[in-house]
């Protein structure tokens, strides 16, 4: 592995755009000519008279309520619908520093600001990787219950509708000239315990699925699976001299008996840890996961109580469609999580954006109405943007997760500087870093040394056991 496959699983964006090769063209015809046509379809497409255009996003996650600001804000007809408004998934919950700038976050929606962090091996060798952080630079763990409800609330602020309801199904158009609208199947409630709802229908022009890795919308449009991870996650209460340590730190956990290939976390939340793991090919013994990582942090989450337990799917790669006609997928229900860290979060919020801007921009700011050319040039930014990363991440699991001595030298390359130097910058900004070629040299050679021993030391292990 070389030094820009390297940086390339750090979060670094690429310079050459990447297609993903298992999404299908919807058409044959080459890209410039494909532009053209969608730049005369959207001129072309229908003014909308005594009313703007209509969007439903279904799900209110980051990626939904960032989609529902963006389109409120637009001039859109907006209606976000969600079941669970006190919604906490599982999740580790870190969003990088850009994230807070990009979405204007306020500062008291974070629980810590994390500036240390513990990579440790499977032999508990244990490296700080947050050694090049500047003064002003953090990592921002927050709950997830807190945040979607903030950016819930501030889509609602400018105009968009919540809707506390479940979506049930969509009513696609049998024989559709580009008006005919979707008619959404949902349930509203009114908040009272006990309450059964109240079946509903909603006529909308297009639709954003935000719903996560069970996406009922991508089931409409027949999206296609992908394989997914289970995280499993238990937020534990533990004394307040214990929680001074995790003030500002963070620790992960990687070895066969945490995940045989995601890794195990414990992240400091307001006035708790999080502590939890994941995996895509052992979901049975996912339990069995989860107590090997308490058991790794047991001196330190000693005398702690469990307060919440929580478990929820985690994509492994995006679906083969993430669009169809007006309808488009966004964050988990499209499959934008990256191996590796598992991050989801700023990705979620960041397409759920992207695609509410493309169609406003398409829609001239609700004014017209929308056709699938508007909604592709979301994924065609997406996947400029982002697909190389999401490649080479998946090649640098396969390469580092596959057994204990491959993590023991993958562990051992973050004790590099420049190595964390190029991991924090790119995590934090989502930006490319422009790397020093000497030590780029330096980093491919130790690169090659780590895996190296890495290999004689698992064949030694495998002398023993036989």
């Amino acid at each position: 592995m070389n030094s820009i496959a390297f940086k390339s699983f750090t979060g670094l964006r690429q310079s050459t755009p990447g297609q993903p090769q298992h999404i299908p063209q919807t058409t044959p015809i080459s890209r410039p000519l494909r532009r053209r046509l969608q730049i005369t379809s959207s001129k072309t497409s229908p003014k909308l008279s005594n009313r703007n255009l209509r969007v439903a996003v279904i799900g209110g996650g980051p990626a939904g309520g960032a989609a529902a600001e963006a389109l409120a804000k637009g001039g859109i007809e907006t209606y976000l619908i969600e079941r669970k408004l006190d919604n906490c998934k599982p999740c580790g919950g870190a969003i990088p520093l850009c994230m807070v700038g990009e979405f204007d976050l306020p500062l008291d929606i974070i629980d810590r600001k994390v500036t240390k962090m513990k990579m440790i091996s499977p032999s508990n060798i244990a490296v700080d990787i947050g050694r090049t952080l500047k003064p002003h630079e953090y990592i921002g763990m927050v709950r997830r219950e807190v945040l979607d409800s903030y950016l819930r609330e501030r889509a609602a602020s400018n105009g968009a509708k919540v809707i506390n309801g479940l979506f049930l199904k969509m009513d696609l158009p049998k024989e559709d000239d580009g008006t005919v609208p979707y008619v959404l199947h949902y349930t509203e409630y009114d908040g009272k315990k006990g309450s059964t709802g109240e079946k509903k229908t909603l006529e909308v022009d297009a639709v954003i699925g935000a719903d996560g890795a069970n996406s009922r919308v991508a089931k409409s449009i027949d999206a296609g699976d992908y394989e997914y991870a289970i995280a499993f996650q238990e937020r534990i209460k533990i004394p307040e001299d214990k929680m001074k340590y995790y003030e500002n730190r963070a620790e992960m956990y990687v070895g066969d008996d945490v995940s045989p290939d995601f890794y195990g976390w414990v992240f400091p939340k307001c006035d708790h840890v999080a502590v939890g793991t994941g995996t895509v090919t052992h979901k049975a013994d996912i339990k069995k996961f989860q107590l090997a990582t308490r058991n790794r942090a047991k001196d330190k989450i000693l005398g702690g109580k469990i307060i919440r337990v929580e478990a929820h799917p985690i994509p492994e790669h995006p679906r083969p469609r993430r669009l169809s006609g007006r309808v488009a997928l966004v964050g988990d229900a499209a499959g934008y999580v990256t191996k590796c860290s598992g991050e989801g979060i700023y990705f979620a919020a960041k397409s759920g954006r992207m695609c509410a801007d493309a169609i406003v921009e398409g829609s001239e700011n609700g004014k017209r109405m929308v056709d699938e050319s508007d909604l592709r040039k979301y994924l065609e930014k997406w996947d400029k943007t982002y697909w190389p990363t999401y490649k080479v991440l998946d090649v640098l699991q396969k390469v580092f997760y596959r057994s204990n001595p491959a993590r023991e030298a993958f562990v051992e390359m973050c004790a590099d500087e420049y190595v964390q130097k190029m991991t924090f910058d790119s995590y934090l900004y989502k930006t490319v870093v422009p790397g020093n070629p000497v030590d780029d040299l330096k980093l491919a050679i130790n690169t090659i040394g780590s895996l190296v021993r890495a290999n004689a030391l698992r064949k030694e292990m495998e002398k023993l056991s036989v």
